[in-house]
């Protein structure tokens, strides 16, 4: 059975996908947890989690969001999207900067997120992220029943089982991630 939500059409995901990034499509084409995904159309207005969860009757806990952060080891990049629920904040400066082993950490800017991961800003989602960067997600999110996370694009979010998002190809799970 898929997940659904209140007020919102809940379809397979590989049925739709002209709601998903083309990264997105080929990550679910190759993952098995893919045919227990979900994908709702929503307003790109509404894109932003917050505006969502309030237009929608979503309550936050039930989102999460993949951040994009970088650092410098050694003349050495390192990226990593960060999952965590919705209703906190990763931990970049302590838990993320020791996992990544980088003296400073920082968000990728929104251009170079956007044109690596082929995803469009406001959807990035961690289905489909790079091959190249690390995936790091928060226990909590495992916990969340029908998590509403991005699909590449700003006009539909993926509800994915919680305990799938620990099984995506290359996902670290840690506790405390998000704060």
């Amino acid at each position: 059975m898929l997940p659904r939500l209140p007020g919102l059409e809940s379809l397979p995901a590989l049925s739709r996908t002209d709601l998903l990034a083309p990264s997105v499509v080929e990550a679910l084409r190759g993952w098995p947890g893919a045919e227990e995904v979900a994908v709702v159309e929503i307003d790109p207005d509404l894109a932003d989690t917050a505006a969502m969860s309030r237009a929608y009757g979503v309550p936050m806990e039930s989102g999460a969001n993949c951040v994009v952060v970088m650092g410098r080891r050694d003349g050495e990049e390192r990226v990593a999207g960060c999952l965590v629920r919705a209703d906190t904040r990763a931990d970049v400066n302590n838990l993320v900067k020791r996992t990544l082993d980088v003296r400073k950490c920082s968000f990728l800017s929104m251009e170079r997120a956007v044109e690596e991961s082929g995803m469009e800003y406001g959807g990035i989602t961690p289905v489909g992220l790079p091959a190249h960067w690390r995936l790091l997600v928060d226990r909590a999110c495992l916990d969340i029943e029908a998590a509403v996370v991005g699909s590449g694009v700003r006009r539909s979010k993926l509800l994915v089982p919680g305990r799938l998002l620990g099984e995506l190809p290359r996902a670290e799970v840690l506790a405390g991630l998000g704060g």
